[in-house]
């Protein structure tokens, strides 16, 4: 079992999350782009609002910490969408499988229910991104429409899935 450690995301993450969004492997399944800046990552953290809810998960190897995963909650600004946020969720590829965004979902869904109250919880994710779809149907996300030609990637116009979670206690 892999030890890790889940906690808010600081600035200090930057060149972690940088790192994750330009890997193969993870890059194909989020929006990253191999020529992205380590300023955006930086710049993203220094711009996180109260809406956004920001984790990261943390091993140690060597004595020294890594970031190897993040998942994002962003809580809508408009009153009339306030019930509901969308997700985002990365880890790196050396570390998928070993429960890193398993851990990292159920931590964001226990802020979501029971703490922020919110009744709808939404992502997007590639429709040939089985391993993903299946984590989220387990954590009770269902696919509710398709996006096409949603984003480019590898040179094709790829579809996405809308999924959503609800919790109507």
């Amino acid at each position: 079992m892999l030890d890790f450690t889940i906690r808010p995301i600081k600035t200090e993450d930057a060149p972690y999350i940088n790192e994750m969004r330009r890997m193969d492997g993870v890059r194909e399944n989020t929006l990253g782009i191999i020529s992205e800046r380590l300023t955006k990552s930086e710049d993203f953290i220094k711009g996180l609002s109260e809406n956004a809810h920001m984790l990261v998960a943390e091993v140690e190897e060597d004595g020294m910490k890594k970031v190897v995963g993040i998942i994002g909650l962003h809580v809508s600004k408009n009153p009339r969408l306030r019930h509901s946020a969308d997700i985002g969720i990365m880890v790196n590829t050396d570390y998928q499988g070993k429960g890193i965004g398993t851990a990292l979902f159920k931590k964001i869904i226990d802020i979501a229910d029971n703490w922020l109250m919110l009744v709808r919880l939404e992502l997007t994710v590639f429709v040939d991104n089985d391993k993903a779809i299946k984590l989220y149907q387990s954590l009770g996300f269902q696919i509710e429409g398709t996006k096409k030609y949603a984003a480019i990637r590898n040179g094709v116009y790829t579809d996405e899935y809308l999924m959503a979670r609800y919790n109507l206690k």
